[in-house]
């Protein structure tokens, strides 16, 4: 049976570091998830180095805008997808119009949770936190961090394991949650 694991996290807090070990240590074969777009040279550094940093034997597909259509194409020949990262598609799907991105972020969430049930393997998806900051001065940080924070909640409530990296160390809040919520 699959299992989809969330893991959250502030910037640079490990969640894509342990979001690869996870994926390495579950065996067989990984296909990763890249939302990411090099619009500069800097992104472009980051992307190459941690497109570096994978092991040779992951496939990475490259899906700014629908890794559902990803997942679909790749279901028969994986057995763990690694997405990385919600924030980055949440932020590319705002960009095309933020008049509709709403119902265009809720149908690319269900159509990944769709497709991960299809799929029959297991899914590690990385996204952000960023609702522990300041409220954003202007409308569009505003539409942002509560679509990403919907998101995030919707993925975690269908979430088999959920963690939070703080400092690079892990903690598994979804279990936490049902102790507290009994």
């Amino acid at each position: 049976m699959s299992e989809l694991t969330v893991i959250l996290g502030g910037a640079r807090s490990g969640k894509s570091t342990f979001a690869e070990r996870l994926a390495a240590a579950h065996g067989g074969q990984v296909t990763y998830l890249a939302t990411a777009q090099a619009f500069d040279d800097e992104m472009a550094a980051r992307i190459a180095a941690h497109r570096a940093e994978r092991p040779a034997g992951w496939r990475t597909v490259e899906c700014p805008l629908d890794p559902a259509a990803a997942i679909r194409a790749h279901a028969a020949d994986t057995d763990c997808f690694l997405l990385d990262c919600l924030t980055l598609l949440v932020s590319n799907l705002l960009l095309v119009d933020a008049t509709t991105a709403e119902d265009r972020i809720r149908s690319a969430t269900d159509a990944v949770l769709a497709a991960y049930h299809e799929a029959g393997a297991d899914l590690l998806l990385v996204s952000n936190e960023v609702g522990l900051g300041l409220v954003p001065e202007y409308p569009l940080g505003r539409a942002y961090r509560d679509a990403l924070g919907r998101a995030n909640q919707r993925l975690a409530a269908a979430a088999d394991r959920v963690y939070v990296l703080i400092a690079g160390l892990p903690v598994e809040v979804k279990a936490l949650a049902a102790q507290v919520i009994r």
